[in-house]
């Protein structure tokens, strides 16, 4: 198997914890507090009723610059453009996601957040440099 796709699973997976744990959340909470899951039509319903947004709010961060993360390994695998740096630097961009992840589903640190954030930022355009670089050659 082409190592890269490890850590293209590894993202895979990181999002469907989000999800699970976004889920779990709105659930207990509708319960909780009674909420009628015929008042959380829209997203301004959502966000005027539920008080924990943390896990939704990271869920849709996973759709942001992960969207070229997905993009640029398939890419990657696609041109035959894989080698060792571009799988550390998938790896390195995978565990500060991960980081992003824990930080705003629990204490929600916007600092700690943030720094994860910019890194894993980083790393993306190392990969896409990397990339640009091997196709250019």
């Amino acid at each position: 198997m082409n190592a890269i796709l490890l850590p293209l699973l590894a993202m895979v997976g990181l999002v469907f914890v989000v999800w699970i744990t976004m889920f779990v959340r709105r659930v207990d909470e509708m319960r909780r507090r009674r909420i009628d899951v015929e008042q959380l039509a829209t997203s301004a319903e959502i966000t005027r009723l539920l008080d924990d947004r943390r896990a939704a709010d990271n869920f849709r961060n996973l759709f942001e610059l992960p969207v070229l993360f997905f993009a640029g390994v398939l890419a990657a695998v696609a041109t035959g453009a894989v080698d060792a740096v571009l799988v550390g630097l998938a790896w390195a961009f995978v565990a500060l996601r991960a980081v992003h992840s824990l930080v705003h589903c629990t204490y929600n640190r916007v600092m700690h957040r943030f720094l994860a954030y910019l890194a894993s930022a980083i790393v993306l355009l190392a990969m896409w440099v990397r990339l640009a670089l091997a196709w250019l050659a």
